[in-house]
């Protein structure tokens, strides 16, 4: 046996080894630093995976680093190795080209989503309109502009500089990731002008979405060593876009005759699924959608609350989950094609185990009255189980009425929703442990020298292009710090200077642990719940200030790992790291800005808006839901509704249950390494099902069992079909599926034009599930469940 195969077999054992750290000793040798870190568990990594490849070539050779023709080395992981090309490109990136196109459509994103978001049910266009808009707009740029030197301040350019190319591709669909999501403030503005009737000026909404849009940044840039750099963040969802993006600009692409579909290109794959995507869904979305949510059960006892509540698709609990929908499969979680088949199994376990055996267990036992409650829903009821009236607490100060609240009824939640924080506490905890005892030798070796892991190819590539500096991060991140404090401080929000610090410290602590988690599965937990919990303890009774706190530490860490998200794209395909940081920049402060005068036009233009009764239906869900949400958490808080004594307070139990499990599983895998128990997640299995509610177990189940049939049956058996086109499939599906929403919405749903009317349409309204009825008893009238107050 030689020296590699000593090393490949020595490789292989310590896979055995999921509690094994890397000490980062200084005294090894670039190669010795990345077969340490390919030797540590990863769930990514292919346990037969051999290092010949990597040891062939040694990690400074930069000689051997640059054209396709001259590298030989790739990635460990398949996922990169089906979806990025072992080689760099020698083509601009930052041309006039680029911009144009990517501030245009960044520009019409921000406007029509942010009108869209106003509307009941909601519709955005998705970035993948903008990656296949630009790529057809810069083949007719390079085709029919003229080329033309010219200098501006100093600057030259060319006004069409050759063939368009994937970087000003990759550019554009870049500011597009960072424009096309309307702003989470905007929720806040809506929340406040629409239904709390307060209203402090376009100044003031200005600063607000620009700072919390960008606070993240400086968040982002801290994490790059440690998100970004490392070959096992491998950020999943990013394959699907640098794969369809490789596609279209393929010229001598090889044919595999040996997989289905792969005598013709991959490309036109794509457009063969995207065809078959887009006018499928015209037949559950609109003609026969009964089999959007088939639940045959509920169908044969329509008006039987415990059928409805365990056969129920909508507020049931999906015990028998078929759909043939595809946005009933993705449209919470996302595309299964996506997630590692590891990450898809610890959040079916979560699934089954809390919310169909555990919460079927309490709601036929009578806990938190269930009985008169729904088994699933995001409502909040009081104690005649009708939904709870807020207008009844609330004061014209907005702060809440004691007596009135005394004289009403405590808060009750479904089954379902109850048990959803029981999981969101335990995430939280399980978090913290999982990392320290997963990755924290990593983490604290990237502190100890945070550029001393050996790269791996892509890395390697990116040496040429020059860093953007963490200063200019720094910087940016002052700056969004100062304008935040000027936002809370120069206004009459109600909200403590001390109060934001804490959410800027909380969003950036947890950046780390949950980004790990997400760039490793393509699931990203939550923090909405637990900044909901913090403020409702720290200053109760401000509703203003729990919304604005909820943003600025929730969203400025979701902001934080978007950007590391988007940054890991730019590193995949070879971006110059300065380029990158000038076009999120500035195309995440265009947007906000056009994403508040958009938002005021529509608020002083659209006659009845925010209202139920709104003609066109411009009923503003989102601010809605936001609203009541800062009513129930800021004016009742956490301490009437959790802490001792109250309703729920067993939740609290969630806590210690989340500390210990990641050391069961931890300790266990330690004690029979061999063992699948080295897979489970425990931040998985408790928050990775944190859409539910408003989703249901009939999302997660489809979700889960599509992802079976191609990350884990055909990836292993058909590992050629799943490296060529799984991941053009995904977007295939969801680009399909997002044009048929739209043209359903322009052509019949704003034009009042109703499916047709037949048994199949008809039957889908018609049950205790879809109407949300589904309650085993009610009270006589006068009467009451529960306590008093």
């Amino acid at each position: 046996m030689d020296g590699n195969d000593e090393l490949a077999k020595a490789s292989v054992s310590s896979h055995s080894l999921p509690f094994q750290t890397w000490s980062g000793d200084a005294n090894e040798t670039p190669l010795d630093t990345l077969k340490a870190r390919l030797s540590r568990w990863d769930p990514n990594l292919p346990e037969d995976y051999k290092l010949q490849r990597l040891s062939s070539i040694s990690v400074l050779d930069e000689d051997k680093v640059g054209s396709k023709d001259e590298v030989e080395e790739d990635s460990p992981y398949p996922e990169v190795r089906a979806a990025v090309p072992n080689y760099d490109d020698d083509v601009p990136a930052n041309t006039v080209r680029a911009w144009v196109l990517g501030l245009s459509l960044a520009a019409m994103g921000a406007s029509v989503n942010t009108i869209f978001s106003l509307h009941q049910p909601a519709i955005s266009l998705g970035t993948i309109v903008a990656q296949l808009l630009s790529y057809f707009l810069g083949v007719a740029w390079a085709k029919f502009i003229p080329s033309r030197q010219l200098s501006i301040f100093g600057l030259r350019w060319n006004t069409n500089p050759g063939s368009f190319n994937v970087k000003e591709h990759s550019l554009i669909v870049i500011m597009a990731n960072v424009s096309f999501g309307t702003a989470y403030a905007t929720d806040i503005i809506l929340a406040q002008v629409g239904f709390f009737k307060q209203n402090f000026g376009i100044p003031f909404q200005l600063l607000l979405v620009i700072s919390t849009q960008s606070l993240g940044y400086g968040i982002a840039g801290l994490m790059r060593n440690f998100l970004v750099y490392p070959a096992g963040m491998i950020w999943p969802v990013n394959l699907v876009s640098t794969t369809l993006i490789h596609a279209m600009h393929e010229k001598n692409e090889k044919p595999d005759p040996t997989v289905i579909g792969g005598k013709m290109s991959r490309y036109k794959w794509f457009g063969l699924v995207f065809l078959g995507a887009y006018l499928w869904y015209f037949v559950p979305g609109f003609l026969a959608q009964f089999l959007s949510i088939f639940a045959f059960a509920t169908w044969i006892a329509p008006q039987s609350p415990v059928v409805n509540q365990l056969f129920g698709g909508t507020t049931g609990l999906s015990i028998l989950p078929i759909t043939f929908d595809w946005t009933q499969i993705s449209g919470f979680v996302g595309s299964p094609l996506i997630p590692p088949w590891h990450a898809i199994a610890n959040t079916m376990i979560g699934v089954v185990v809390f919310y169909i055996f555990t919460t079927t267990g309490l709601h036929y036992s009578g806990a938190w009255y269930s009985k008169f409650l729904p088994s699933s829903d995001s409502q909040t009821y009081d104690n005649t189980g009708q939904v709870y009236d807020v207008t009844r607490i609330v004061t014209p100060q907005l702060t809440l009425n004691e007596a009135a609240y005394k004289a009403y009824s405590p808060l009750f939640l479904s089954t379902m929703f109850a048990m959803s924080y029981g999981l969101s506490f335990a995430t939280v905890a399980s978090l913290v442990v999982y990392t320290y005892l997963h990755h924290g030798g990593q983490i604290l070796a990237q502190f100890r020298n945070s550029r001393g892991e050996a790269p791996d190819i892509h890395m390697k590539l990116m040496s040429r292009y020059k860093e953007a500096p963490q200063w200019w991060y720094g910087v940016l991140f002052l700056l969004m710090l100062v304008l935040s404090l000027i936002t809370i401080l120069a206004f009459p929000t109600n909200f403590e200077w001390w109060a934001f610090l804490i959410a800027v410290l909380v969003s950036t602590g947890f950046a780390l642990p949950i980004g790990t988690i997400q760039a490793i599965t393509n699931i990203q937990i939550g923090l909405n719940v637990l900044t909901e919990f913090i403020m409702g303890y720290m200053q109760p009774g401000k509703p203003l200030a729990l919304m604005m706190f909820k943003t600025y530490d929730y969203i400025t860490m979701s902001q934080a790992l978007s950007f590391v998200s988007d940054l890991k794209f730019g590193h995949y395909m070879k971006i110059p790291p300065r380029t990158m940081f000038s076009a999120q920049v500035v195309a995440t402060t265009m947007a906000s800005i056009i994403q508040v005068l958009v938002l005021n036009f529509a608020l002083n233009n659209i006659e009845g808006i925010c209202t139920l009764e709104q003609e066109q239906h411009f009923s503003c869900p989102g601010g809605r839901v936001f609203f009541s949400a800062s009513v129930i958490w800021g004016l009742l808080g956490p301490s009437r509704i959790f802490s001792p004594g109250q309703i729920y307070t067993a939740l609290f139990w969630f806590f210690p249950i989340g500390l210990a499990t990641p050391m069961i599983f931890w300790l266990a895998a330690k004690r029979w390494p061999a063992s699948p128990i080295k897979y489970l997640n425990a931040p998985l299995i408790f928050g990775g099902s944190g859409s539910i509610p408003p989703a249901t177990p009939l999302n997660y189940l489809s979700w889960g069992a599509v992802g079976f049939v191609f990350q884990k049956y055909i990836r292993t058996r058909h590992f050629g079909w799943w490296s060529r086109l799984n991941y053009l499939t995904a977007s295939g599906l969801d680009t399909g599926l997002a044009f048929s929403t739209l043209t359903i919405f322009l052509a019949f749903t704003l034009n009042n034009i109703a499916a047709p009317k037949w048994w199949g349409n008809d039957i889908v309204s018609a049950t205790m599930d879809a109407q949300d009825t589904a309650i085993q008893a009610h009270v006589a009238p006068g009467q009451f469940f529960g306590p008093r107050a």
